[in-house]
């Protein structure tokens, strides 16, 4: 999988009011959540800043990254586990990031790639992506940059679902129930099926 490099510091300031300051400042109030325990056994977090200019380079792709996290000067793996935006202007207020190692899977959403020409398709029906990401777990060693889906055998009407889907070293984690792509039947495929129906 791709890798992506961003630079953040340690923050000291907290609170609706600080976090104000902070996104005027172009820089975007986050927390990075460690892989050791506390007391409580919930993970040892710091709180951080990054700039809303370097965090672009990984929102605004349609490609998804591992993190070589730079804290302070400190190089750690991590990935993006939860964005908060603005519901007017849509840019990012809030951001956390989750450590990663060799050693123990991780829960990463992957995008879906259909690949081939389904037989639905050439019979005149429209292929549709219901799904675009998947949420797998698997040691980030292994996450591949999509999931290819071969989508040949679709025929006109059909669907296909995650329950069909299968990746070596991969646990899917969504649904087995939900439709991942099928192919609709257009108007001209209805048409041609009915002339077909009556002769």
């Amino acid at each position: 999988m791709k890798e992506i490099t961003l630079n953040a510091q340690t923050r000291a300031e907290f609170g609706k009011k600080a976090n104000k300051v902070l996104r005027k400042e172009g820089m975007i109030p986050a927390v990075f959540y460690g892989v050791e325990k506390d007391e409580k056994g919930l993970p040892v977090s710091k709180a951080i800043k990054i700039s809303e200019k370097e965090l672009a380079k990984l929102l605004y792709t349609p490609n998804v990254y591992i993190v070589n996290l730079i804290v302070d000067g400190t190089p750690v793996k991590a990935i993006l586990k939860d964005l908060q935006s603005d519901y007017v202007t849509d840019r990012p207020v809030h951001v956390d990031f989750y450590q990663i190692t060799e050693d123990k899977p991780v829960v990463f959403e992957i995008p879906v790639k259909l690949n081939g020409l389904a037989e639905g398709v050439r019979a005149g029906g429209k292929l549709a992506l219901n799904v675009r990401k998947l949420a797998v777990k698997a040691l980030y060693t292994q996450f591949p940059d999509t999931l290819d889906i071969d989508v040949t055998s679709l025929g006109l009407g059909k669907s296909m679902k995650v329950a069909a889907l299968s990746y070596e070293g991969l646990e899917i984690i969504t649904s087995k129930e939900v439709v991942v792509c099928a192919v609709r039947m257009t108007r001209a495929a209805r048409a041609a099926a009915s002339e077909a129906a009556a002769q």
